[in-house]
């Protein structure tokens, strides 16, 4: 991890500062360590940076945050499904317009047009 993401995170909120040696130098301990794993893990769920930021907040102020996390991943299934379904419709335009393309012939194309592939009218 870059030294450029590690202050990206702090200023995000999602890492705490660390201590500084007395040269000056970042010195992260093992909680930051523990901190990063989850941060990854939590973006590869799909977690923006301000929903890892609540997560963190509901831990340090209420306890366990695994009801506030469940809801969050809920909502982003329900999102994964509607993305899911709306792919699944401009999949089947897409077929459709190849579909139609193997029907036309280039040579009747109108010539005030673009591509009649795509446009019907």
């Amino acid at each position: 991890m870059t030294t450029k993401t590690l202050r990206f995170y702090e200023q995000a909120q999602v890492l705490p500062r660390p201590a500084r040696t007395a040269s000056g130098y970042r010195d992260y301990d093992e909680t930051a360590l523990v901190r990063l794993r989850f941060v990854r893990a939590a973006q590869a769920a799909g977690l923006s940076l301000a929903e890892i930021r609540t997560v963190i907040t509901v831990r340090e102020s209420q306890g366990p945050p695994c009801g506030h996390v469940t809801a969050l991943l809920d909502r982003h299934a329900a999102a994964l499904d509607e993305r899911i379904t709306e792919l699944q419709a401009t999949r089947a335009e897409v077929r459709r317009l190849r579909d139609r393309a193997a029907t036309l012939n280039p040579a009747t194309c109108r010539e005030d047009g673009v591509c009649d592939v795509i446009t019907t009218d």
